[in-house]
């Protein structure tokens, strides 16, 4: 009797274990995808247990595609960027449960069969953000386009140590999050500049780090690209400067503008040494100094401002 007894506790534990795995969702944003997207949610649905995929204002057969092979599609009528196809991904993951979120492109850059290994740092709880890196093996000299590799390796640069991050491949978009940095991490930016942010918030919050080298496929997508890399560039510089300014409102307003007040008080103390002595009134001088002087003080009253908001939301949390 002994043996049917174990049989069934076995049976009641194996069926326990399997109820307790991670519920793990891949939340692929999507934009005119038509010829990628069957193959990343193919791949994708064998390493996961839910694929969600945004189709961000597509006007092709993205979400129809995506949608029939059994993804859970969210459909934005008009294509509002990848932040804000982020931003319905988290919340995705949020109403679905799922205890790891891993993301990655749809126009096959990624592959899906590293998702495991991407996975694995946040399953293993040796992290809450794992960054599938280019840079660890993975990024070949032949694989990127050289201006592209230039441009991404300034990028980075620019990115870390402005936001001191410890990330080195800062804007790779395969990642996996633990469920902690779901519930955390909500993004605002509704551009590029989101890849930037989702880490500055995550450094914030405290959360650890993990980077896994992943493979990353250039050749064939170059001529599908929808996206000019100067602008996409000068996205991701403006949106890490407006994180510095908000992390740092006095020292961003307040230092330029204290140097605009000395630069105008320079130039109308040079008008004014030029009317004592030879009783001729520059008006260039004055109004440089006037213009100089004026924008200083904005600069400077923006910097307490934003610093006693910031300050009030900070002590709210």
């Amino acid at each position: 009797m002994a043996r049917p007894a174990s049989g069934f506790t076995s049976a009641l534990l194996s069926y326990l274990c399997e109820g307790l795995d991670a519920l793990i969702v891949a939340g692929i944003p999507a934009f005119n995808e038509e010829r990628t997207i069957a193959r990343v949610v193919l791949e994708a649905s064998r390493h996961v247990d839910k694929v969600v995929v945004v189709d961000d204002g597509s006007k092709d057969m993205t979400g129809e595609i995506a949608e029939k092979l059994g993804a859970v599609v969210i459909k934005h009528e008009r294509n509002m960027g990848k932040g804000e196809a982020f931003r319905s991904i988290f919340t995705a993951a949020r109403e679905l449960g799922a205890d790891i979120l891993v993301t990655l492109d749809a126009d096959g850059q990624h592959d899906p069969r590293q998702i495991p290994s991407v996975v694995k740092p946040v399953e293993d709880g040796a992290a809450d953000v794992a960054v599938g890196s280019r840079y660890f093996g993975g990024l070949k000299a032949g694989d990127m386009p050289t201006y592209r590799r230039i441009g991404l390796e300034a990028i980075d640069s620019f990115t870390r140590r402005a936001l001191h991050l410890v990330v080195r491949d800062t804007q790779s978009g395969f990642r996996a999050y633990s469920k902690n940095a779901i519930w955390k991490l909500l993004p605002t930016e509704r551009n590029i500049a989101v890849d930037s942010e989702l880490l500055l918030r995550a450094a914030r919050e405290g959360l650890s780090f993990a980077e896994v080298p992943v493979n990353v496929a250039y050749k064939g997508l170059e001529r599908t690209s929808k996206h000019n890399p100067i602008y996409h560039s000068l996205q991701i510089i403006s949106g890490v400067l407006k994180f510095i300014s908000m992390k740092h409102p006095l020292i961003f307003y307040g230092l330029p503008g204290a140097a605009f007040v000395v630069l105008g008080v320079v130039f109308g103390m040079r008008a004014a040494e030029l009317y004592t002595t030879t009783q001729y009134f520059s008006v260039g001088f004055t109004l440089l100094s006037a213009i100089f002087i004026i924008t200083g003080l904005l600069l400077f009253f923006v910097a307490v401002i934003l610093f006693i908001l910031i300050t009030a939301l900070r002590e709210q949390r």
